[in-house]
């Protein structure tokens, strides 16, 4: 059910009629003119003594509703976009860390080198003398591997390594065969002849190209939690299903330059990024969108400590170090053995 504060109804009318007054005070004459002329709003009730009164008093009484919801309506605006600027900044920190932890680890990986004859060549940090076991081994069996005289080790560490390169070439591969595409500016798409979309954490914008001079009354829009239905005059344009639940009191559409219709929806889960905005649409690969620029500096107190956390624990992850909970749980343990020296810990898994 719709808020009556919020009746669009009649905006195709008051936009006809604000664009034909040019100008606000032309509009209330207007509006105050046909009240005057046309109903008892300033004589009141038959009966009533003084009319003009109760006018004037339910005047204001509509007026301060109306101040008093716009105040509420700039104050959520403003709490949004306080929320999209921490939980970007957060999405940025934590992919300049990212990258940084992966530089290191490529610096870190020095003692494998590539050969040229495209192998990973580990012979030149790792020992290669063979083992007891191997010198053992007949010289028929040695044969095989006598041009390399690295131990198993080694050649374990290549395998591992070419396991890992041939998995990353699959999931590319993959995700060429799921037919996503990258997402464009503003991390979004484009849906060929029906409109463009860009999206940030907390919504998704779709503007559609109409023809010059469309007015409002030419469009019904309707903005459910789960679906977007678009007609311009009588040719429905949109009707299909959302990617993902969105709010539908926060959500709104506009028409602007009387070529473009806007429409702004609210995402309900703000901590995801959308692949499409209808079903249908081609899909975008959300792994590639690249979160808004922001600052270290830009954060509130709780939320810098969570990021500076996650930043550490990446670090940590990066070097085959204990992160910050593990080192916590390591660190319990450790002081419970000492507390009970008698006790056998060999068999003891933290999780």
């Amino acid at each position: 059910m719709n808020n009556p504060t919020n009746d669009d109804r009649f905006d195709g009318l008051y936009l006809n009629v604000a664009q034909t007054a040019r100008g606000i005070e032309p509009l209330l004459d207007t509006m105050f003119s046909f009240l005057r002329r046309k109903t008892d709003f300033f004589s009141g009730p038959q009966g009533s003594e003084d009319g003009t009164d109760v006018a004037v008093q339910k005047v204001n009484e509509v007026l301060a509703k109306h101040v008093q919801i716009y105040k509420k309506d700039q104050e959520r605006k403003e709490q949004q976009q306080q929320l999209k600027k921490k939980k970007a900044a957060v999405e940025k920190v934590a992919k300049k860390e990212k990258e940084s932890s992966s530089s290191s680890c490529s610096d870190n990986a020095d003692i494998m080198e590539m050969g040229p004859d495209g192998e990973f060549d580990v012979s030149s940090s790792i020992s290669t003398s063979g083992s007891e076991d191997d010198k053992a081994k007949p010289q028929s069996q040695d044969s095989a591997s006598s041009s390399s005289t690295s131990v198993s080790p080694p050649v374990a560490a290549q395998n591992a390594v070419n396991k890992k390169v041939e998995e990353g070439a699959e999931k590319e591969e993959e995700g060429e065969e799921d037919g996503k595409l990258a997402p464009s500016k503003g991390n979004g798409g484009t849906v060929p002849g029906k409109y463009v979309w860009t999206q940030t954490l907390q919504e998704v914008n779709v503007t559609m190209p109409l023809p010059d001079g469309s007015r409002g009354r030419d469009l019904k829009v309707v903005i459910a939690k789960n679906k977007l239905k678009v007609v311009y005059r009588n040719e429905t344009k949109v009707d299909a299903k959302l990617c993902k639940t969105i709010i539908m009191d926060d959500s709104f559409w506009t028409l602007e330059d009387g070529n473009k219709l806007c429409i702004n929806l609210q995402k309900l889960n703000q901590m995801e990024w959308w692949e499409y905005v209808c079903d249908g649409d081609p899909a975008i690969d959300t792994k590639k969108v690249e979160p808004e620029n922001s600052k270290l500096d830009d954060l509130d107190g709780e939320t810098r400590q969570t990021v500076e956390k996650m930043m550490f624990d990446q670090r940590q992850k990066s070097l085959g170090f204990p992160t910050s909970d593990e080192q916590k749980k390591h660190d319990i343990l450790d002081k419970f053995k000492k507390m009970h020296p008698e006790m056998d810990f060999s068999n003891a898994k933290i999780s």
